[in-house]
């Protein structure tokens, strides 16, 4: 099957993971993921991850946060920019989500990295997508 958005099927399957209460995902790796993956670990959604040599492509092993008796840290994933529909943005029209209370998660030509980092360096970019 040739997948064509391999974000969007990323964050669909830790939607799914975690919706089933699964303690870990492991999702097939590229370059793109695995920074994804490293801001959601650095911003606290997810516990931990591994990248795994496995064949040619290699996998990511997510291990997924749960809070206060098992409720979900990742309460909600919206894929932004999409390949039929790209989004960008200047430095000036970063959106916000949730007033701050969650994260969109950018590309720029500094590399991926999330909005308030992307206001800070004065930069716009794509829109991947917006966690919270």
């Amino acid at each position: 099957m040739s997948m064509t958005d391999p974000i969007s099927d990323l964050l669909t399957q830790i939607r799914n993971a975690a919706s089933a209460k699964h303690s870990e995902v492991r999702v097939p790796a590229s370059r793109i993921k695995t920074e994804v993956v490293k801001i959601l670990a650095a911003e606290g959604y997810i516990d931990d991850f591994a990248i795994e040599k496995d064949g040619p492509q290699g996998s990511i092993l997510i291990t997924l946060k749960y809070v206060n008796s098992g409720e979900r840290a990742i309460t909600g994933l919206q894929r932004v920019s999409r390949p039929g529909r790209r989004i960008y943005c200047g430095k000036d029209e970063i959106p916000k989500v949730l007033n701050g209370l969650g994260i969109t998660i950018m590309s720029t030509s500094k590399g991926v990295m999330t909005g308030s980092a992307c206001r800070r360096l004065g930069i716009g970019g794509e829109v991947l997508c917006n966690v919270w």
